[in-house]
């Protein structure tokens, strides 16, 4: 049912998307050539190509691109930028030269669930998302693309279910595994919700560390920590044969999301005890304890290791995931 490959965004140093002064990345970045033989290593069937890395890239090169990679039988995914900051304009001709059928888009920039932190912003984006998901997916739509919209630690699953409907046909998915819990949503009860909009997959876990704010998120080897990936795709295989997913270890620092601040929960629908209870409950597998040093290399500012901590957690999540796939088959 899935296809598995790789996304950038669990790499971010070892590629060059992130870094410290200036410039602001890795001095000796892996790039788009980097990445692209950890997928040949890996084995990896889809990839999800990072817009900017073909932005100055002129047409001619970015077909050659897509040639080189169908001779090696990879399915390219785009991965464009902000719904609530950016045309999309070098997404759509990504996917043109690319042969793509997916532009993955995150909606805002909002992390943590944290709606609060945007203030009176939250609601500029509400208004300027629903206006875009209608445009942009009229246009998907009459191209031949799917503008698959990231659960980005920002809505919940009815809210995304509500913009695939309003978006129409040509907007669906593009399902982060690890975000649901900074929505304060159980991984199970989200997926069931929203796949049957499902267009895409993002492979991510975390390891949950309670707090007295609420917990932190801690990244890890997908397939170590909270979500229970064969359930999930169990749900996902009743309304899929087949979907593109990429493996993408979370980011270099811990999410900590504070749902006991009163203040975190502005912007939010009602929500369940009952609902809340089963988030809570799904955050205790793999648990970290309370006084656990979860810091990451990043964290440390250790930047000396941060390739091969990167490396190291890619292919483990890349094992973890074969193992799985096999068991499920």
């Amino acid at each position: 049912m899935l296809e598995v490959g790789l996304n950038p965004y669990g790499l971010t140093y070892h590629l060059g998307l992130q870094g410290r002064g200036t410039p602001r990345a890795n001095p000796n970045p892996a790039g788009l050539e980097g990445f692209i033989a950890l997928a040949s290593e890996l084995g990896a069937r889809v990839l999800e190509i990072w817009v900017p890395w073909l932005s100055a890239l002129s047409d001619d090169a970015v077909i050659a691109l897509s040639e080189r990679l169908a001779s090696l039988g990879v399915t390219p995914v785009v991965s464009g930028g902000l719904l609530v900051g950016e045309p999309l304009d070098d997404a759509f001709r990504a996917a043109r030269l690319l042969k793509a059928k997916i532009i993955r888009t995150a909606l805002t920039p909002i992390l943590c669930g944290d709606r609060n932190a945007a203030g009176e912003k939250w609601s500029e984006y509400a208004g300027i998302i629903r206006e875009r998901l209608k445009e942009r997916g009229a246009r998907a739509l009459a191209e031949g693309y799917i503008l698959a919209i990231e659960n980005h630690q920002d809505f919940t699953s009815q809210e995304l279910v509500d913009f695939c409907a309003l978006g129409g046909d040509g907007v669906g998915v593009t399902f982060d595994t690890g975000n649901t819990f900074p929505v304060g949503e159980a991984p199970l009860d989200f997926t069931r919700a929203i796949a049957p909009h499902v267009r895409h997959v993002h492979l991510k876990d975390y390891r949950v560390q309670f707090t007295g704010e609420g917990y932190r998120l801690i990244r890890c080897a997908i397939g170590d920590g909270a979500v229970p990936f064969a359930e999930l795709f169990a749900i996902l295989g009743q309304h899929h044969d087949r979907l593109t997913a990429v493996l993408e270890p979370g980011a270099l620092e811990a999410r900590h999301v504070r749902f006991l601040r009163d203040d975190w929960w502005h912007g939010y629908p009602p929500k369940s005890a009952r609902a809340f209870a089963a988030c809570l409950a799904a955050a205790q597998r793999n648990r970290l304890s309370d006084d656990a040093d979860t810091s990451t290399p990043w964290e440390r500012q250790d930047d000396a290791s941060l390739v091969s901590y990167e490396l190291d957690m890619i292919r483990r999540s890349a094992a973890n995931m074969r193992k799985l796939m096999e068991t499920i088959r």
